[in-house]
């Protein structure tokens, strides 16, 4: 079963420009695949559509072989978005904003157990986090944000983890250390699915690359990717560069002369 099945979509904003084009791919299994493309190339209306946030004027989205619009279990997606940091006049610990990951579990009232402190605790030990749990959320640097807004994501174990820009606010140590978490996720069998802009950060962690530029440029393995004419027509003489950051980032591409 594919987890993420994108058949045709087609949105565009009331302005009347497309955003997106006939967009069609699948997420599997084992997938740990790097969106691309220039600002405004509709990478995160891609994810907005895909969690349902926005409705295409054309085409349609599974989930686990579910048609959207009968999909329950958003259990199973994790979810990061660009950062977005919560007004300072909620004073939420970083505990707290973690546990919120698992309000999607919770029949109404909403009311957390010992078994869900746990359960936020552990999320907060795997995305690192968990030393400053006591602390006011908005107190914290933008790094320490990131990670326990990844706890929050990571609170129900999901088999789909989505993420928009999640290395805006790292350095490059917190970046690895980031991705390295992420490939560890998806060796225990989550699919990613992350937006980025910079190949250099995510090339040596992802096993598929995405490119949008309002149309689906590329959507295909590694290897592919290096070999696509598709790609050498898209980025022209920068395509040698752009395999040089590739090789750099633990890539092997014969486009780059390596």
């Amino acid at each position: 079963m594919n987890i993420i099945e994108a058949e045709n979509l087609t949105f565009a904003y009331s302005s009347g420009a497309a955003a997106l084009e006939d967009i069609s791919f699948r997420v599997s299994k084992g997938d740990f695949t790097g969106v691309l493309g220039p600002n405004g190339s509709g990478k995160t209306t891609l994810i907005k559509l895909i969690l349902g946030l926005l409705k295409p004027q054309r085409g349609e989205v599974k989930l686990f072989g579910c048609a959207l619009k009968d999909f329950k279990e958003w259990h199973k997606i994790g979810y990061l978005e660009q950062k977005n940091t919560p007004p300072s006049i909620i004073p939420l610990t970083a505990f707290e904003a973690a546990r919120m990951g698992l309000l999607s579990t919770k029949k109404t009232p909403k009311i957390f157990n010992a078994r869900d402190n746990e359960i936020t605790a552990a999320a907060m030990r795997t995305a690192g986090c968990y030393d400053y749990k006591d602390k006011l959320f908005y107190e914290l640097s933008g790094g320490q944000q990131q990670r326990v807004l990844l706890a929050r994501a990571l609170a129900n174990n999901p088999q789909l983890i989505i993420l928009d820009e999640p290395s805006t606010a790292l350095d490059s140590n917190a970046r690895g250390s980031l991705f390295e978490l992420l490939r560890g996720l998806n060796k225990n069998g989550a699919a990613v699915l992350v937006i980025t802009h910079d190949i250099a950060d995510i090339g040596k962690y992802v096993n598929k690359f995405m490119i949008l530029d309002k149309h689906l440029i590329f959507h295909g393995s590694k290897a592919d990717f290096c070999s696509s004419p598709q790609i050498t027509k898209y980025f022209g003489p920068y395509t040698p560069h752009l395999m040089d950051h590739l090789h750099d980032a633990g890539g092997v591409c014969p486009l780059g002369g390596h």
